[in-house]
């Protein structure tokens, strides 16, 4: 009992002192394995790293390179440098986790993931965190979190990335609203896009998308662009805008999709024939061309970045027939530009076809 009333009184005292001497300064000790003294602490004294990224939003084109920009100090300045932690995160625009993108001391680092070896810190200067990444993908949209990490000091800044391109309503050959949430996913990638986002969609709509089917967009809702009210497409008393069903199960419901499409590495060509080709005859002569029958997603970047203007109807990748228009004119259709379609013909029918090189 003796021992136990000693062990009690060295316990007080011990807790009297720390009181005692919180009591009468600001400053605190932590554990800091890279910046630590001899005994492993350090010593700050009113001291505050801050982070930040000036920029909210940045835009890219899909195979370009980007800066993600971040910085970091100390307020008041330090007299010395100091070894931080620094650790890129990304979420993407489908609300799911947050996921490594890459994490660095000093000049060494590590990158994960879908982002191993296409991304490193910039560093230009005291400070500097911009995060590069290289050879952009439409699956690299989303927020991305930058974060410095002093001892038990931990802030962080936000950025969103975004790309710059072109979105296409898409419907099933089956018909109108035959699609849940996965099957627009596979329908997208297999048009060399996504499902687009809402600001993608609001961004279209804002120059001039009018779509009277509701789609899907990446985080599970249901939306429709409209420009010119009409009574088939909500009646006249609405005004024009992005309309929403809202979300809606992705498993048990059905609607079309809102894809996403950005720049091309390549380009989109109409392969001349007096013959023309069935279905089958257009995918073998865009490979004995030494290409590809074109998708859909790249006939719209094809016509929204290259320009591409042609009257001839074309099959595309996934049996549709569809032709763009980037000056209207009369015999072409609607006097509007856009990539206009002829749906799904039987693939016994003869047309041109539009091909797809890489070079």
């Amino acid at each position: 009992m003796e021992k136990l009333r000693t062990l009690l009184a060295l316990i007080l005292q011990v807790l009297y002192s720390c009181m005692a001497y919180s009591a009468s300064t600001n400053t605190f000790f932590y554990q800091d394995v890279f910046n630590a003294n001899g005994n492993g602490e350090i010593h700050f004294n009113g001291i505050k790293l801050q982070v930040e990224t000036p920029l909210s939003s940045v835009f890219a084109l899909r195979g370009s390179n980007v800066t993600l920009p971040c910085r970091f100090w100390y307020e008041p300045p330090l007299n010395s440098p100091r070894r931080v932690r620094v650790k890129w995160s990304w979420s993407p625009v489908t609300g799911d986790r947050e996921v490594d993108v890459l994490a660095a001391i000093g000049h060494r680092y590590r990158s994960f993931g879908d982002f191993k070896d296409r991304v490193y810190l910039q560093q230009d200067r005291p400070g500097d965190t911009a995060l590069v990444i290289t050879n952009v993908s439409l699956s690299d949209i989303g927020r991305y979190r930058c974060e410095v990490i002093d001892g038990l000091e931990d802030e962080s800044a936000m950025v969103d990335l975004e790309l710059r391109g072109v979105v296409f309503p898409y419907q099933s050959r089956d018909g109108r609203y035959r699609l849940t949430f996965p099957d627009a996913q596979q329908i997208c990638m297999g048009q060399d896009a996504t499902v687009a986002t809402f600001d993608q969609l609001y961004m279209a709509w804002q120059e001039g998308l009018d779509w009277c089917n509701a789609g899907w967009l990446a985080d599970g809702t249901v939306q429709y662009p409209i420009n010119r009210p009409r009574h088939p497409c909500g009646g006249l008393g609405l005004a024009p805008g992005v309309r929403s069903y809202g979300a809606r199960h992705k498993h048990f419901h059905h609607y079309d999709v809102f894809c996403f499409s950005s720049s091309l590495q390549g380009g989109v060509y109409y392969l001349e024939n007096p013959l023309e080709f069935n279905f089958t005859e257009a995918v073998r002569a865009c490979i004995d061309d030494g290409s590809q029958i074109a998708t859909v997603g790249q006939l719209f970047a094809a016509w929204r970045f290259l320009g591409l203007d042609r009257c001839d109807a074309g099959w595309l990748a996934d049996g549709s027939l569809r032709y763009p228009i980037t000056t209207p004119r009369s015999n072409c259709g609607p006097h509007k530009p856009g990539v206009h379609s002829f749906g799904f013909p039987p693939q016994r029918s003869r047309h041109g076809v539009y091909c797809y090189s890489s070079r």
